[in-house]
């Protein structure tokens, strides 16, 4: 489990390909406090430790990426010199400084607009109809590995619905979140809450 508190920007360094895909992200992280075995959030999605290199803030880390998540994921994602938010798994004691996620991405979301307002950006994310009853103004929502919450929702007659983001300066500034354009796409993972809340309606009807 994880809280879409993003530590670090990496970047993949190398990709190979060997049945699945093998990464290798550069980030500041330090290798001797990290095992192999381990889950770390690649903007959104949990990967398991494989490799292990280099020194405390030059740390050199492996994943392989299996086809099903390359599938699943935004186009172009794990390419070389691709940037991602990075987050460890959550600890027991840890402060759940945003909400629970899982590391699992729902779905591709496209930005359809982004202005800057007060030094923040706003942005309304486009989402599938599939997945548009599961968000909610005021809810959670994971936009490449970073909790969000929800400004306001616009349903549109497709039954997709456009909802709103505000991602202030910090936020910007140590995810890559800062650099997203229009037509850009984005992991989304929905809130897990909601998953559950669905589910209990569609078989209360």
């Amino acid at each position: 489990m994880f809280t879409g508190i993003v530590t670090a920007i990496g970047t993949i360094e190398s990709v190979e390909q060997r049945g699945d895909t093998r990464v290798v992200v550069a980030c500041p992280f330090d290798p001797d406090a990290i095992d192999i075995g381990a889950s770390i959030a690649c903007s959104g999605v949990c990967l398991t430790v494989v490799t292990l290199g280099g020194t405390k803030g030059d740390a050199r880390i492996g994943f392989d990426v299996s086809g099903e998540t390359v599938s699943r994921t935004v186009p172009g994602m794990w390419e070389q010199g691709r940037k991602l938010n990075l987050e460890p798994a959550l600890r027991l004691g840890d402060e759940l400084g945003g909400h629970l996620v899982t590391g699992h991405v729902d779905t591709v979301g496209e930005v359809v607009s982004k202005r800057e307002e007060g030094g923040s950006w706003h942005f309304a994310i486009r989402i599938s109809r599939a997945f548009a009853p599961f968000v909610a103004e005021k809810g959670s929502i994971t936009v490449d590995g970073v909790s969000l919450t929800v400004n306001n929702v616009r349903d549109r007659t497709d039954g997709t619905c456009d909802f709103a983001l505000n991602i202030i300066p910090h936020t910007a500034e140590v995810t890559t979140l800062g650099d997203l354009a229009e037509g850009d796409s984005v992991n989304l993972e929905i809130d897990v809450l909601a998953r559950y809340l669905k589910r209990m309606q569609s078989l209360a009807g």
